[in-house]
């Protein structure tokens, strides 16, 4: 006992000395941005034109060099600030400078030049899906003890067969259905391994990513192209608008004019975290989760609860899947999961295994992808490979601890063997 209040008051001392040291260096290679701005402005547009409708907003001309400059001022502030006292809200001040941060290189960016912000923005929401839908999978597979790994495996599987669903229902509803019966089935491999069999999880999910590689790969030399219909689903899933809010400036394009798997992350994000904090059922994955034996003395039948956990997992993966082809793609491309399963997992830690915390860390992958391909367009002398590199950075930084531990599920990756 005594030596975890050691390790936990190093920690915290550790954090009140990097926290304020990170700021204040973060405000000078800010303040070093501004040295060729002199005279220049930058212009964010806030119009946003989707399917041939544009929806008015304001445009904002800034004074490179002052905007930079006081951004600057702010973050070294706050650095000064952490420095001479501890504040409670430490993680939400850091991710505040963080973001002023970011928005003080996007200034420096846009020199003289324009970016279209809302429609960034809208992008970041859309490359964030696949992701957040890969974190809550692992969010319902990890509370429950299971490590999946395999989900990224599982979206390769639901791709597939989504599109071929698809292509032979002419239903899009089919085909997103048809992508979370394949992620079940690949999840109820891994659940029958790792549960019933006790094989290490690791060990598992790797076999379920390299069976579903191989697998969709040959299928798709074997069948897909020789029978091209059946990769052919039609157009990708269209914009579903939300009457009258989607016409609200900035916000509308961003939440309310988005495909509908979009809308249906959002609500699984709600029902997810009322789900795991707010009922007797999410309680019991909690349990099992955490202290699978005492679970068990309770009467929880552990085995069943993870089980039922990971096939959710699978769905959602598998859903993940299914809006990377029928639902952008508009096809089935050979590896075209991408890493989004292993990023979906970062989010996962990055949230502290809680939906809305995983998905801000699915927004921040989405956003910085996103950034990565704007600022190519606008030519802004740093190779896009060094911007893609942002997002993993932050993680690192995220799962070092320098804004808190992240604390996974105590029972995570065990596996329980009923006494």
């Amino acid at each position: 006992m005594a030596e975890a209040t050691l390790t936990e008051t190093r920690v915290r001392t550790w954090r009140n000395f990097a926290a304020p040291l990170f700021l204040i260096v973060e405000a000078i290679l800010v303040f070093f941005l501004s040295r060729d701005t002199a005279g220049l402005t930058s212009t964010f547009v806030l119009e946003s034109k989707r399917a041939g409708v544009s929806i008015p907003g304001p445009t904002l001309v800034l004074p490179a060099s002052i905007t930079i400059w006081i951004l600057g001022v702010v973050i070294a502030l706050a650095g000064i600030a952490l420095l001479v006292r501890e504040f409670k809200s430490l993680n939400l001040i850091i991710s505040a400078m963080i973001g002023v941060g970011i928005l003080a290189f996007l200034v420096w960016a846009t020199r003289d030049k324009s970016l279209n912000l809302t429609g960034m923005l809208v992008s970041s929401v859309v490359r964030a899906t696949p992701i957040g839908l890969a974190a809550l999978s692992g969010i319902y597979s990890e509370r429950s003890g299971v490590v999946n790994i395999g989900i990224e495996g599982m979206i390769l599987v639901g791709a597939f067969l989504s599109v071929i669903a698809a292509s032979l229902s002419g239903s899009m509803f089919v085909g997103v259905l048809g992508g979370m019966f394949a992620g079940m089935i690949m999840a109820s491999l891994h659940a029958v391994l790792s549960i019933k069999y006790r094989i290490n999880q690791i060990v598992s999910g790797t076999g379920v990513i390299i069976l579903s590689l191989g697998l969709t790969s040959y299928l798709h030399r074997a069948i897909l192209e020789k029978s091209t219909e059946l990769n052919s689903p039609g157009p990708a899933i269209q914009a579903l608008p939300i009457p009258l809010l989607w016409k609200i400036p900035v916000i509308g394009p961003i939440f309310f004019n988005q495909s509908p798997i979009i809308y249906t992350l959002f609500l699984l994000l709600i029902f997810t975290h009322i789900l795991m904090n707010h009922t007797r059922w999410g309680l019991r994955v909690r349990a099992v989760g955490e202290h699978p034996k005492a679970a068990d003395t309770l009467g929880i039948n552990v085995f069943r609860i993870r089980y039922i956990s990971v096939l959710i997992s699978g769905a959602i993966a598998g859903m993940a899947g299914a809006y990377m082809s029928i639902g952008a793609a508009g096809r089935f491309n050979e590896g075209m999961s991408a890493g989004k399963g292993f990023l979906g997992m970062a989010a996962m830690i990055f949230g502290n295994w809680n939906p809305g915390g995983a998905y801000l860390g699915a927004l921040i992958f989405g956003f910085f992808d996103s950034w990565q391909e704007k600022l190519s367009i606008l030519q802004v002398g740093v190779p896009p490979e060094i911007l893609g590199m942002a997002p993993y950075i932050a993680t690192m930084i995220v799962l070092a601890g320098f804004v808190g531990r992240s604390r996974m599920p105590a029972a995570d990756g065990t596996p329980y063997e009923k006494q």
